[in-house]
């Protein structure tokens, strides 16, 4: 493990202890903040592993909207656990460098358009 520090905002299941024991083999500690520029909507996940894990079928994402914000934590991250959260995350959530309220940019996972565009 390196001593790289990765700045991962969440604003759904990543946020429960019970996802982060299983994903990351630790709890997380965060701090709040806000995504600008986007809202949430639901998805519904089909991947039987995410939905036994996190013990929800629809998960809140992020869609674009300007003006909007959505609240949720910044967790510091290892290089390592930034690809056991890729892995975690559907195939509909692509992670993008995202705009903070707090002016520090961090990953978050939001819709991702190359799956929309390509399911039409």
């Amino acid at each position: 493990m390196t001593n790289a520090t990765i700045l991962l905002f969440s604003y759904g299941t990543l946020q429960t202890s019970v996802v982060q024991l299983e994903t990351f083999g630790r709890k997380l500690a965060g701090y709040e903040d806000q995504l600008l520029n986007y809202k949430l909507a639901m998805i519904e996940i089909q991947d039987q592993g995410v939905v036994a894990l996190s013990g929800e079928t629809h998960h809140p994402i992020a869609i674009p909207s300007p003006s909007e914000h959505i609240t949720g934590k910044v967790f510091k991250i290892t290089p390592e656990e930034l690809t056991q959260s890729d892995k975690y995350e559907v195939d509909e959530y692509q992670r993008v460098l995202g705009q903070m309220a707090s002016g520090t940019p961090a990953w978050v996972y939001v819709e991702n358009t190359q799956k929309k565009l390509t399911s039409c």
